[in-house]
């Protein structure tokens, strides 16, 4: 009984898609198309690209048909140094250990009354008596009306000083600071 041929497979040291950073490497990071089309993609660093013929190749064990771009995974601390975001542009918290099996840092603090993190891509505002930050959608609030509040006071802070949330039409620069995005998008 003769044995079917395996194809050979060959390590390359680069790989080319479609699109402008078209040139994908072992080390750089990729958005993949999930595996079920109504879900969205998700992103995966590219260990080793391997060529197993003349025109297949595939990225470790995921074809290279499934990946859509190329992307940026920055800290969490450049991602918020960064003057614009790009839909390429990523942000990780968290670094991995194997050595100790452990994530670095290992808690986050959480704000809102939601208890999520602090989340650079979305707008939150600061009551001036507690000093605690709120998505404008958990106070109830559009962010039209959140650029716009002169004073912000949170709930609880209404209920024990007896302060009123004041909205007002135009925004003291103070105000405008409270609340303006760290960055802009493209």
């Amino acid at each position: 009984m003769a044995k079917t041929r395996q194809p050979q497979k060959r390590v390359l040291e680069s790989f080319t898609i479609k699109g402008p950073d078209g040139v994908i490497k072992p080390g750089d990071t990729v958005l993949m198309m999930a595996p079920d089309s109504s879900k969205k993609p998700y992103v995966a660093r590219v260990e080793e690209i391997e060529a197993t013929g003349p025109q297949a190749s595939q990225v470790k064990f995921k074809s290279a048909d499934t990946i859509e771009g190329k992307c940026y995974v920055h800290t969490f601390r450049d991602y918020t140094k960064l003057r614009s975001v790009s839909a390429e542009d990523f942000f990780c918290r968290f670094e991995y250990k194997s050595a100790t099996g452990s994530f670095v840092p290992d808690r986050i603090a959480v704000f809102c009354k939601c208890e999520m993190p602090y989340n650079p891509d979305n707008l939150m505002i600061q009551c001036e008596d507690c000093s605690d930050w709120f998505h404008p959608s958990c106070v109830e609030i559009t962010i039209k009306e959140a650029k716009k509040l002169e004073h912000f006071y949170c709930k609880s802070c209404i209920a024990e000083n007896g302060k009123d949330l004041q909205k007002s039409n135009g925004a003291t620069v103070q105000s405008e600071e409270k609340v303006q995005s760290k960055r802009r998008r493209r």
